[in-house]
């Protein structure tokens, strides 16, 4: 019997964001194709040192072992060759991560490979197979450097999200950024009961939120968080919006403009995403982040 994917968390990584290969990248970007493989396979048994994403897959591979059955399934994607990704899994195998799946490419972009492997989250560090992925509609990320803080010692895994353009829809950015603040709070406080549209990370937050039932919110093996520019009167539409799809978020974060930095810090997030780099400048150099960019056809793309 085919083995069974869609019940599972299925996490899509690139080496370049599970591994440290920025010198590896250097390489090909500098010297090419050829220089790039000759120096990977003279490389192949020197262990690679995590990257940006390890902590996270760490501790999303730790929930297999405390629930005792299989709830995370992590997929190493790369557009290297198979030969060259040999070096991959024998850095898997030395921090003992349970990864068994790959999809090596061949130098072709990796989004069409993402439905066959029903990925509910795409992490790499590849701006145009993070923009193809979005485009597609799954949640995607184009990861940061990883900060000098790690969070690999944590008993939890702890996910943080910005809210607009993440969790939720465009729309109501859409509005502060071409109309301005008062619009933009004028339309949340008129629209406070409805709930707001999904954006690209619903679907994960909602997977995440079923992992989590049946734990008391202190022992729940994932913790999970909402960091937000938004505040007074914005939050309650987020409120409620949560109620309406019946998902659990063990903090919120309204900042109102202060910066998210110190507040993730200090929840201590193994990834955090958003979809403004005025954020993630800061926030990257404390917890791993990602940047969640619009479509291609958003009009937020043309208010940057």
């Amino acid at each position: 019997m085919a083995y069974d994917l869609s019940r599972l968390l299925v996490i899509g990584i690139s080496s370049r964001s599970l591994f440290d290969l920025e010198e590896e990248a250097q390489i090909f970007e500098e010297k090419g194709l050829e220089e790039y493989i000759q120096h990977q396979l003279d490389r192949e048994d020197q262990i690679l040192k995590p990257g940006t994403a390890f902590p996270l897959v760490k501790g999303l591979l730790a929930l297999n072992q405390q629930k005792g059955e299989r709830l995370v399934e992590v997929i190493v994607m790369s557009r290297n060759s198979p030969d060259t990704g040999l070096r991959i899994f024998n850095s898997i195998k030395h921090y003992g991560l349970d990864i068994t799946r790959a999809a090596f490419s061949g130098g072709e972009p990796l989004a069409s490979y993402l439905d066959a492997f029903n990925v509910d989250l795409f992490l790499s560090k590849s701006k145009s197979d993070v923009q193809a992925a979005i485009d597609k509609g799954f949640a995607a990320a184009l990861l940061y450097n990883p900060p000098d803080f790690s969070s690999d010692g944590l008993n939890q895994v702890r996910i943080a999200f910005d809210a607009d353009a993440v969790l939720f829809s465009e729309e109501s950015e859409a509005i502060y950024k071409t109309q301005g603040l008062e619009a933009f709070y004028e339309n949340e406080r008129s629209n406070a009961d409805m709930p707001l549209q999904e954006g690209p990370f619903a679907k994960l937050l909602k997977t995440l939120s079923i992992m989590q039932q049946g734990f008391e919110p202190s022992e729940a093996p994932v913790r999970i968080a909402i960091v937000t520019a938004r505040n007074s009167p914005a939050h309650e539409r987020v409120i409620k919006t949560l109620r309406a799809w019946g998902v659990r978020v063990d903090a919120a974060f309204f900042l109102g403009g202060v910066s998210k930095d110190k507040v993730l810090k200090a929840f201590g997030a193994q990834i955090f995403f958003d979809d403004q780099e005025v954020h993630l400048g800061l926030a990257s150099t404390v917890v791993p982040s990602g940047l969640v960019p619009y479509r291609t056809n958003s009009v937020l793309n043309a208010n940057k």
